[in-house]
């Protein structure tokens, strides 16, 4: 979610208050990650009720308490009280709100995959199965077709991801693919990407070589990339003949050619001596 604004702080807010939320053991994240992305669906498709959510000129306390009445019995009491926080909080646009909802339920998502262990696995296969789309024409064709049913997309994912993927890899590319939101998938699957490894306080660098990098290597580059970006590093790594340069490093918008990542190598190499 890009957020500005009013918009960026109550995400902030909001971001906090599930963080707060999720350090607890009692909460249930991933039940948590449904009912939010069900008050998602609830206010992507509802208008004019976000509309009143996100009125500046209605009392904050006013509308904490219509939530309270609309999602009484619908969904816990945490989904319940992270929604009427936000409503108490400023938003530039109402579709900011119903954006960072959905961020909100990706996060306890996440959180799920990191208390059961599976967090690098969701990482690694979120990033396969964007390459895989990527290559595939008639699969993107197939999740995309706006004539086929919600039904008709999650048997798919179904098929292809139950049992292969983990739990919460399935959860969120298939509320990602049902529930699009006008986004791309490949925009969807590298948001998605991108707040998994921040969870882990690591940024994500898209590795491309002309050859399998070995073990040493792999742990080198990650090195060099962490001192040169002074974060963490999670490596996606994918393998390309053609790639000029033997190596092509993406981290966010910044491509570095393989001459420069043969220096950063270097820096590893030293580094490691």
């Amino acid at each position: 979610m890009t957020a500005h604004g009013a918009s960026r702080e109550a995400l902030a807010a909001a971001r906090e208050r599930v963080d707060a939320l999720t350090d607890s053991t009692s909460v249930d994240a991933g039940r948590l990650a449904d009912e939010l992305a069900a008050v998602t669906a609830l206010l992507d498709r509802e208008v004019s009720l976000r509309r009143v959510l996100t009125d500046p000129a209605q009392a904050g306390e006013a509308k904490a308490e219509l939530v309270q009445r609309l999602l009484a019995g619908q969904v816990g009491g945490e989904a319940t009280d992270l929604l009427s926080g936000m409503v108490r909080s400023r938003w530039s646009q109402s579709r900011d709100l119903v954006d960072a909802l959905e961020e909100l339920a990706n996060i306890a998502d996440f959180t799920a995959a990191q208390r059961s262990g599976t967090l690098d696995d969701v990482e690694d296969e979120l990033f396969r199965f964007a390459r895989i789309v990527s290559s595939s024409i008639g699969l993107r064709a197939a999740l995309t077709d706006r004539k086929a049913t919600t039904s008709a997309k999650s048997e798919l994912l179904r098929s292809l991801l139950g049992g292969r993927a983990a739990v919460v890899t399935e959860r969120l590319v298939t509320r990602l693919v049902t529930a699009p939101r006008g986004r791309s998938l490949e925009a969807g699957l590298e948001s998605l990407s991108r707040l998994a490894a921040e969870r882990r306080d690591r940024t994500v660098a898209v590795v491309t070589s002309a050859v399998p990098l070995s073990d040493p290597q792999k742990q080198r580059l990650g090195a060099a990339l962490a001192k040169l970006y002074g974060r963490r590093m999670h490596l996606n790594l994918d393998v390309d003949p053609e790639v000029v340069g033997g190596i092509r490093v993406r981290v966010g918008d910044e491509l570095i050619n393989g001459s420069i990542a043969d220096r950063i190598e270097d820096a590893g190499r030293r580094m490691a001596s």
